[in-house]
C-alpha cells in the first residue's frame, strides 16, 4: 500500500500534464491500468556502442566538451534518465552540466549541474530515494521520473566544464512518442542559482519567473561560514505579483518537512542526503517535491528563502537566534510552465558553482615516496576504480598512522577535504594537522535538538570497495609553507576484517575570509564568454556569427578563447570559415582550447582537410585529452587520412600510454580503412589488452574490408 500511495500521485500529475483525466484513465480496481493498451511507442536513447561485439558503451568528454544525449523528435514525453558517471576531478557532479532544450529553443529550459538535478548539491554523491529522483549504488547511479514533455523536439547534452576528462558516462533517456499533446501541456524546467555568500539585506532568490505554470520542487544546498545553526530562514512564494506572499512558512527546516534542525534522511516527497552538523564548513543538502501540493500561478512567480539563523559574540555567547549569516546558499527550482521560460539568468560557467572556486586537487598517491608511517606500509594502488590511484596503508592496527606533506602556498583560512576511499578492510581515522586535531569546532550553544554533528572519527568501512568519498576535515588557518596532515587509526567496524586506509586526493581551497564574510564572493563568467556560448546554443544558425566567434579564438583571455573553441564544437560545418583560426589553437597554450579545437575540426567535415598534418604533430601533445581528440578528428578524414598511418602506428607504440589513447589511436586506424594495413601488427598487440580489444578488434575488420 506504501508504494501505491507514493506512486499515484506521480501518476497523476504525469496523466494532467499529458492531457488525460484521471477518472477517464484509472479504474478503482486497478488505478495504473497495467492491462490497458498504450497508444505511444517506446523508445531509448543511449550511450551504447553501435557496435554490438563491444562491451565498450560510455563516453569520455574532454574538458569543454559536450555529450548529446538525446534528439528526439515529437511530440512525445521523457519519462525517465538514468547516467552514472566514473571521474576523478573533484566536486565533477557540480562541473558537469545538464541542458534540456524544446522545441528547437536556443534557451535551455533546464540548465543545472548533474549532482543538483539529480537532488545532491556540492558536487557529491550520496544515495537518494525519492518519487521522482532515486540515486543508488551510494549515490553513483542517478535516475530521474520527471515526466517531460515536448511537441516538436528535445535536446538533451552534457557539458564537462571541469578541466579533466570524465573517464566514463553512461546514460538512458526513455522516451515515449504520443500521437498529440493537448494545448495545456506544460513544459518542464529546472533552474540552478547560488549565492556565495547569501547577499545580505535580502533574501535567498530561489526562482523569479514570468509565465503560467505551477511550482514542482526544490532543492537546496548550504555550506555554514559560521557556527550554530544556519536554518531559521523562513519560506515565502509570491503569486502573479503579490506584495505580500500567499504562502509563509516557519523555518528553513520546517519547508523540507522536519523538525529541530535537519539530518540525514530520505522520503517520498523530502528528504536530506548531506547533513554535516552545525560546524564552520558544514554541508547540508536537502530536496522537497511539491507533487501533492504544487503552487499554481498564472503570470509569475517569486521563490525565496531567508537566510537567517544563529549567530555568537566572540566569547560564544549568543548574540541572536535569528539573525542573517552569510552562508554559502545554491539551489535548483523545479517547475512546470507553457511555454519555455525567458529572461532566467545564466548559472555560472565550471568551478565557479564550487563553494570557493580555488580547490587544488593533491594527489595522494604521489607522495608515496616522502610518507611516513608507523605501524604500517604504505603503497600504491593503481586504477581501483577506473581514473582512480590510491595512496593505501596497511595499517597493523589502532595507532598506526600515515603522514604525507601539504604545501601550502600563501598564509591564509582554508577548507581541507579528504578524498577517500571506502572498503570491507578499511579501518576507523582521525586526521591532524602537523600533529593538532584538524577539526575543533567550539561547543557553542544552539537551538534544542539541532543536529551538531561530528567530524572528529571517519569510519570506512564497506561491503564494497568504493572510491568517491569526500570528507570534510576542516577549516583552519594555515601559513606559507609544508604541513603534514596525518592520518591515525582509532579501530575499525565489528564487520571490517582489517585496518587499511586509501587516501584518493586531498582537497586544498583558500577561504578569501577569515569569517566567512561577504568577501566570500564568486561571479558567473564574464559577459564576453557567455555571449560566446550563447552562439554556440544556436547550432548551425549560429553560423551567422561566425566572425565573432573566429575574433574571438584570438582573445588573451583563456575562458573566452575556450568559449569560442566550444562554440566551433556546435556549429558543425558552419565553422569551416574559422578552420584557419581553429589549426592555429591547436597550438594554444591552453590545453582545453588545444582539445576544443580538434574536436571542432572534427565536426568541421572536409573542410578541415589541411589540418590534417598539424593534427599529426598534436599525436605527441603532453596533454592526453588532446592526443586522444586529435586521433579522433584524423580519423574523421577516413581514406584521405592515409599519410596519417605511420604517425599513428607509432603514437600506439608509446609506452604506459592511457587506454582511452588507445582506443582512439585504433578507431582512427580503422576509420582509414585498407590503406593502414600496415598497422595491423599493432592493433593485433593492442587487442591483448582488455581494455582496448574491442576497438582494435573493429578496426582490424575495418582495414581487412575489401576495397
Amino acid at each position: 500500500m506504501r508504494v501505491m500511495r507514493v506512486f499515484f500521485p506521480l501518476v497523476s500529475m504525469f496523466l494532467s500534464l499529458s492531457g488525460w483525466s484521471q477518472e477517464s484513465i484509472l479504474g478503482p480496481l486497478d488505478p495504473l491500468r497495467f492491462p490497458q493498451l498504450k497508444n505511444f511507442s517506446a523508445h531509448r536513447s543511449s550511450s551504447n556502442n553501435p557496435d554490438l561485439n563491444s562491451n565498450d558503451d560510455s563516453k569520455r568528454p574532454i574538458p569543454g566538451e559536450s555529450i548529446v544525449l538525446a534528439d528526439l523528435q515529437g511530440p512525445g514525453i521523457v519519462t525517465h534518465i538514468w547516467l552514472t558517471v566514473a571521474a576523478s576531478e573533484y566536486g565533477w557532479p557540480r562541473l558537469l552540466r545538464l541542458h534540456i532544450f524544446y522545441d528547437g529553443s536556443p534557451q535551455p529550459s533546464v540548465d543545472c549541474p548533474v549532482g543538483d538535478f539529480f537532488a545532491v548539491g556540492h558536487g557529491l554523491e550520496r544515495p537518494v530515494n525519492s518519487t521522482v529522483v532515486r540515486n543508488s549504488s551510494s549515490g553513483r547511479s542517478r535516475n530521474s521520473y520527471w515526466p517531460m514533455p515536448f511537441r516538436h523536439s528535445c535536446r538533451i547534452t552534457i557539458t564537462n566544464e571541469g578541466r579533466r576528462r570524465v573517464s566514463n558516462l553512461y546514460y538512458h533517456v526513455d522516451w515515449q512518442k504520443v500521437p498529440s499533446l493537448p494545448s495545456s501541456t506544460a513544459y518542464f524546467h529546472a533552474h540552478y542559482r547560488q549565492a556565495l555568500p547569501a547577499e545580505a539585506g535580502k533574501p535567498y532568490e530561489v526562482l523569479r519567473v514570468q509565465g503560467q505554470g505551477h511550482y514542482v520542487g526544490t532543492v537546496l544546498s548550504v555550506i555554514q561560514t559560521e557556527p550554530g545553526w544556519f536554518g531559521e530562514g523562513d519560506d515565502y512564494f509570491y503569486v502573479d505579483g503579490e506584495k505580500r506572499a500567499s504562502i509563509e512558512g516557519t523555518g528553513t527546516e520546517d519547508y523540507f518537512n522536519d523538525a529541530w534542525s535537519l539530518r540525514v534522511a530520505e522520503g517520498p516527497y523530502a528528504g536530506v542526503p548531506v547533513a554535516d552538523g552545525t560546524g564552520v564548513g558544514a554541508r547540508m543538502s536537502a530536496y522537497r517535491w511539491h507533487l501533492v501540493d504544487p503552487v499554481p500561478f498564472t503570470r509569475s512567480l517569486r521563490f525565496e528563502l531567508e537566510h537567517k539563523g544563529w549567530t555568537y559574540n566572540r566569547d560564544g555567547s549568543v548574540r541572536s537566534a535569528f539573525e542573517e549569516r552569510p552562508d554559502l546558499f545554491s539551489s535548483v527550482a523545479f517547475w512546470y510552465q507553457l511555454g519555455i521560460a525567458q529572461d532566467l539568468p545564466e548559472p555560472p560557467y565550471g568551478a565557479a558553482r564550487l563553494p570557493l572556486g580555488n580547490a587544488r586537487q593533491i594527489e595522494a598517491e604521489n607522495y608515496l615516496n616522502e610518507a611516513a608511517t608507523e605501524g604500517g606500509e604504505a603503497s600504491v594502488q593503481r586504477e581501483v576504480f577506473w581514473s582512480k590511484d590510491l595512496l593505501f596503508f596497511k595499517a597493523q592496527g589502532p595507532g598506526s598512522k600515515i603522514s604525507i606533506p601539504l604545501e601550502v602556498e600563501e598564509d591564509g583560512q582554508y577548507e581541507i577535504v579528504a578524498q577517500l576511499a571506502h572498503s570491507p578492510d578499511y579501518g576507523n581515522y582521525t586526521v591532524q594537522l602537523d600533529g593538532k586535531p584538524a577539526s575543533s569546532s567550539p561547543e557553542l550553544e544552539h537551538e534544542p535538538g539541532a543536529n551538531v554533528g561530528s567530524a572528529e572519527e571517519m569510519v570506512l568501512y564497506y561491503p564494497e570497495t568504493y572510491v568517491a568519498e569526500d570528507h570534510l576535515i576542516g577549516w583552519g588557518r594555515l601559513k606559507k609553507g609544508c604541513h603534514t596532515a596525518t592520518f591515525v587509526c582509532t579501530g575499525k567496524s565489528p564487520q571490517s576484517a582489517a585496518y587499511y586506509l586509501g587516501i584518493d586526493a586531498l582537497i586544498l581551497a583558500k577561504i578569501p575570509s577569515e569569517k566567512g564574510s561577504d568577501e566570500i564572493r564568486l561571479s558567473a563568467a564574464s559577459d564576453r564568454p557567455s555571449a560566446i556560448r550563447r552562439i554556440g546554443y544556436l547550432g548551425a544558425a549560429g553560423g551567422t556569427q561566425i566572425a565573432t566567434v573566429i575574433q574571438a579564438l584570438s582573445a588573451t583571455e583563456d575562458e573566452v578563447r575556450e568559449a569560442a573553441a566550444w562554440t566551433c564544437t556546435q556549429l558543425g560545418t558552419m565553422a569551416s570559415p574559422a578552420v584557419k583560426e581553429l589549426i592555429g589553437r591547436l597550438s594554444d597554450s591552453d590545453p582545453v582550447v588545444r582539445g576544443l579545437a580538434a574536436l571542432a575540426l572534427k565536426n568541421t567535415g572536409p573542410g578541415a582537410s589541411s589540418a590534417l598534418d598539424v593534427l599529426i604533430g598534436r599525436l605527441q601533445d603532453k596533454d592526453e585529452n588532446v592526443r586522444l581528440m586529435a586521433a579522433v578528428a584524423i580519423g574523421q578524414q577516413g581514406a584521405s587520412a592515409a599519410r596519417a598511418v605511420s604517425a599513428l602506428v607509432e603514437a600506439c607504440k608509446v609506452r604506459n600510454e592511457h587506454v582511452h589513447v588507445l582506443r582512439s589511436l585504433a578507431a582512427a586506424l580503422g576509420e582509414i580503412g585498407p590503406q593502414a594495413v600496415p598497422a595491423l601488427p599493432v592493433l593485433q598487440e593492442l587487442a591483448k589488452i582488455p581494455r582496448v580489444r574491442w576497438a582494435a578488434e573493429a578496426a582490424i575488420r575495418d582495414i581487412n574490408r575489401k576495397p
